[in-house]
């Protein structure tokens, strides 16, 4: 199973100004608790890692040049001393940082090399070698490589047990139509120099069409090969989704049986039959539709259920500009075996939230949903108006209890320096004791106007 998460549109104002970040990378434990994903897991530690981009964030003496955090997970959740700063200008890390790149934009993560420990993929808006492959160790994530990409997805694509890489070299249209994309799936392992086993083109003839900025994978038709969904920018201010199935013959794209939602993508199993479904959101028409999986992909459209906050259960109700849909993620947060969906509402009250559904052997319900914002009990802060809580969202088991923990940000809290709240998960749901809350001035990081947090893995 694939736990997956997605968040809102790019709409960041790439204009804020701030320097060199260094490592304080912990040792792997000698005893782990028990073996993480190797997608999650960068230092082999058996706990699930969190990665934190901050686009806006100074990096070299740049102004948005960005630079990405990552907090390493533990038996007791995170904590701000066990993290890894990372930027264009940390030592090994291919490049130099340039002004408004946005280096941290868009994130993905996995054993790329094949060596037991999940790699970091950093996207930004630089379309030439615009990516770096950080790679994973007994230390913690270091050195790396340049790619030629904005944002990335990494899934076993060809179901022969190594992870591929699926890499999207985007333009950033400011206009009405986009600037295209080109897309090429390279098969793994990738080797340390950079080079993968094979190379091949995704979809030339329409992805030139659409400026892709993000999206998920996971194994919709259960054929062990990873199935993928792509977001983007689809022209007139548009936003669209677009879904790839695998087959023996490569990826393939659907043409009449996926509504391509403006909001963010996820793709889990929230009914438990062992096929992930696919989660899209219409955020215009704060909407999350949800499309069961099955050995012929996706169900009929009679089989779709659409979910919105006036949905039985589901806390809230739905108004204009609330955005419900804007940010999704996947993960089994009461450790029952089918996964829990959260969707960001970064719209609500102009101060945002974050709804949880919980999935069922009937599908997800609104049944037992819960709500979670900065005035709700026992959560740091302050609600206040434009902090857009819940516009990233991420689900992952960071304590290795069996139950999938909540990330959320507000990338616009304290006047767009931006901030990240990590709540855990139980067999009762999402609980806020021992809640925390941290920005880029607690991880030592530059924090002036950063957006820490636009983007979770």
């Amino acid at each position: 199973m694939f736990h997956s998460y997605a968040r809102v549109r790019w709409a960041l104002p790439l204009s804020f100004a701030l320097t060199a970040l260094a490592f304080t990378v912990p040792a792997a434990s000698a005893a782990p608790h028990e073996s993480a994903p190797v997608r999650d897991d960068f230092n082999g530690d058996g706990y699930a890692d969190l990665a934190v981009g901050a686009p806006n964030g100074t990096a070299g003496g740049q102004s948005a040049a960005g630079y990405v955090t990552v907090m390493y997970g533990g038996p007791h959740g995170l904590s701000t001393s066990r993290r890894a700063n990372i930027s264009r200008a940390t030592t090994g890390i291919p490049g130099a940082s340039v002004k408004g790149q946005g280096f941290g934009l868009q994130l993905s993560k996995g054993d790329l090399d094949g060596d037991g420990y999940a790699d970091l993929v950093i996207g930004s808006k630089a379309q030439q070698d615009g990516a770096v492959v950080v790679w994973g160790g007994r230390s913690g994530l270091s050195g790396g490589r340049s790619l030629p990409a904005t944002a990335s997805q990494t899934a076993d694509f060809d179901g022969d047990g190594r992870l591929d890489l699926a890499l999207f070299r985007a333009g950033f249209a400011g206009g009405d139509d986009p600037i295209g994309t080109t897309a090429t799936i390279w098969k793994g392992p990738l080797k340390r120099s950079g080079v993968p086993a094979a190379k091949t083109p995704l979809d030339p003839g329409y992805l030139q069409y659409l400026d892709v900025r993000d999206g998920d994978t996971g194994d919709i038709n259960g054929d062990h090969r990873a199935d993928l969904v792509l977001t983007g920018y689809c022209g007139d201010g548009s936003h669209c989704s677009t879904l790839y199935l695998s087959s023996p013959s490569g990826l393939r794209r659907v043409t009449g049986q996926h509504p391509g939602g403006d909001g963010a993508v996820a793709i889990g199993d929230v009914n438990g039959d062992a096929y992930d479904d696919l989660l899209t959101g219409f955020e215009d028409d704060n909407s999350v539709w949800v499309m069961y999986g099955s050995a012929a992909g996706l169900g009929g459209q009679e089989t779709w259920a659409s979910y919105t906050q006036n949905t039985p259960g589901v806390p809230g109700s739905k108004e204009e500009y609330d955005r419900f849909g804007a940010a999704i993620a996947v993960g089994d947060i009461t450790g029952d075996g089918i996964d829990d969906v959260a969707v960001g509402v970064p719209g609500e009250n102009d101060e945002g939230v974050v709804n949880v559904l919980r999935g069922s052997r009937a599908g997800l319900t609104g049944t037992g949903a819960q709500s979670f914002g900065q005035n709700t009990r026992n959560v740091p802060g302050t609600a206040e108006k434009y902090d857009a809580f819940g516009g990233t969202v991420r689900l992952l088991d960071i304590d290795g209890n069996g139950h999938a923990d909540l990330a959320a940000d507000a990338p616009w809290e304290d006047n767009g320096n931006g901030a990240v709240w990590v709540l855990r998960g139980s067999s009762s749901g999402v609980v806020t004791d021992a809640a925390l809350s941290f920005g880029g001035k607690a991880v030592g990081a530059p924090y002036s106007k950063a957006a820490f947090g636009f983007a979770l893995k």
